[in-house]
């Protein structure tokens, strides 16, 4: 954790294996190490954003109470190779030191990566890092993501048995490769582990929420307090349920079902939906309630409810309309247990997605 020189020796960077409490218990003396993975694939926004910021703390000394005289971290971006990365978008960030340098570190952030065209994730293309985690992690450190880089935190086998969150664009990739591990997708922030030393942010922007935490877990809240306002950074305390689209679950071999979702794309408001599904596919309800949740993941009911949401979500985004009347317009006379549905769906009211969301007209 601190840079300690040697009588007649160069400067070299020692770390000690401390257990995440311990670094959080010594934060204001030595600088907590942090090492931001600048690996082949890693998005440039989230690397050159956690460095920036846990990097900012000079700048806030005279504006805020509670921040620390001295910087609490020492950040680096670390890789296999010290060289230039370029990021999928095209830009270039140094990577500052290579892995095999890096004896011992208190905190490995993988920022989120590049998956295929397909949102598709091929395991093993970081095997060097991934190893490097392990040891680090043996070593007392603390291992983050952001979004998708929780899939090659997953490759360690640390988050088996275990939760998780990520983008919810990856969700299908990453229960296909890591079956093991429980994906918790409406969940912003996921802390785990025997210490509570693995922690994962969902989406792209939610590496703010990372940062945060850290800045709290390690510095103090007043100093994550000063830190959000002076970056307009965003704890998204609503989790990802209001960015995450419902799609429907369109891939399954049902060709009996998959008729029945496309019926219901301009049908959602029909009286008794799960009935007319029901007598249009000639079964009785039972049965039909099986075939379609075996599907498509959702019990009939519920997958009408999400799509009716879905719509008024459009809505809300889109028009004036006033909540009750998007509400009869989507399916509920009664406009009540459609606020109630509309949240427990999206974990916000409906006037509260409206202002999320609508973007303001421009003058």
């Amino acid at each position: 954790m601190a840079l300690e020189e040697s009588a007649g020796k160069s400067k070299t960077r020692r770390y000690r294996s401390e257990s995440v409490t311990e670094v959080a218990m010594t934060a204001q003396r030595q600088p907590v190490h942090v090492s931001v993975a600048g690996i082949p694939g890693s998005l440039s926004l989230p690397v050159t954003g956690l460095f920036e910021v846990l990097s900012a703390f000079p700048m806030l000394r005279n504006l805020y109470e509670g921040v620390p005289e001295t910087p609490p971290f020492d950040v680096e971006i670390v890789a296999c190779d010290k060289a230039q990365t370029t990021s999928p978008s095209g830009m270039t960030f140094s990577v500052q030191r290579a892995i095999s340098e890096i004896e011992r570190t208190d905190i490995v952030i993988v920022p989120s990566m590049a998956g295929q065209e397909d949102w598709d994730w091929r395991t093993g293309q970081h095997r060097e890092f991934v190893e490097w985690m392990v040891r680090m992690h043996e070593r007392g450190a603390m291992l983050c993501s952001a979004c998708s880089g929780v899939l090659v935190l997953a490759e360690t086998g640390l988050l088996d048995g275990r939760r998780a969150t990520i983008h919810w664009a990856f969700a299908p990739a990453f229960r296909r490769n890591f079956p093991s591990v429980t994906l918790c997708v409406d969940e912003v922030l996921v802390v785990a582990g025997e210490r509570d030393e693995l922690v994962m942010s969902g989406a792209t922007a939610s590496w703010q929420d990372l940062v945060l935490y850290l800045i709290t877990r390690l510095v103090s809240p007043t100093a994550a307090q000063a830190m959000a306002k002076f970056m307009l950074l965003d704890w998204h305390a609503e989790g990802q349920a209001p960015y995450v689209p419902f799609t429907g679950s369109p891939d399954h071999n049902d060709a009996v079902v998959r008729g029945l979702q496309e019926w219901l794309r301009t049908n959602y408001t029909v009286a008794r939906p799960v009935e007319e599904m029901a007598r249009r596919a000639a079964l009785s309800r039972r049965t039909f309630e099986r075939r379609f949740k075996r599907a498509t993941g959702y019990a009939p009911i519920d997958y009408v409810q999400r799509l009716r949401v879905e719509e008024a979500r459009r809505r809300l985004e889109r028009t004036d309309t006033a909540i009750d009347e998007i509400g009869w317009e989507v399916g509920y006379e009664d406009a009540a247990a459609f606020r109630r549905l509309f949240k427990r769906i999206t974990h916000v009211t409906p006037g509260a997605y409206r202002r999320k969301f609508r973007m303001p007209a421009l003058s």
